[in-house]
């Protein structure tokens, strides 16, 4: 069995040493999805929503998000953001809004959890400014679908 990267050999809770390793440039892809009624989708995209734009905020709550990252998942490396974006895309024939995060950083340590988080907070964002007008609105499928960078190379899930 694979010895367990986050525990010392008392089985605590450890930081993963990175500073022996190289810096490299390092990019991931997140993706998700927020499912809704017709009529939401239809307000979200007329700007119709009470609470205002809800794709702008929820593209800056997945900016703000990605720099978070380590004060909200235990043991998470602070990395240098070089770039982070959260696209939107529309899908009328399933009533949903497809989510993008792309990360981008140079560093020891990859930007997988980054883009991850960014993802699930749009979503989240996406969900409490339309919650009001549709509690049924599902959060689905949020994953890794790309990453790049240090000794594991590209790798391509989605």
């Amino acid at each position: 069995m694979e010895e367990l990267t986050h525990i010392d050999a008392r089985g605590r809770p450890k930081m993963v040493d990175v500073t022996g390793k190289p810096d490299t440039q390092r990019e991931a892809v997140a993706r998700g999805v927020v499912r809704m009624q017709a009529s939401t989708l239809d307000l979200i995209k007329k700007g119709g929503m009470a609470k205002g734009d809800v794709l702008a905020v929820a593209q800056l709550a997945g900016i703000m998000a990605t720099k978070e990252t380590p004060h909200l998942i235990p043991l998470c490396h602070p990395v240098l953001i070089g770039d982070s974006k959260v696209e939107f895309s529309l899908d009328e024939a399933s009533s949903a809004v497809e989510i993008t995060a792309t990360v981008k950083s140079i560093g020891k340590t990859g930007v997988e959890m980054e883009a991850l988080t960014a993802v699930a907070v749009s979503a989240l964002t996406i969900y409490d400014m339309c919650k009001a007008v549709d509690r049924g609105m599902r959060i689905e499928n949020i994953r890794l679908a790309r990453k790049s960078g240090g000794k594991s190379g590209v790798i391509t899930l989605d």
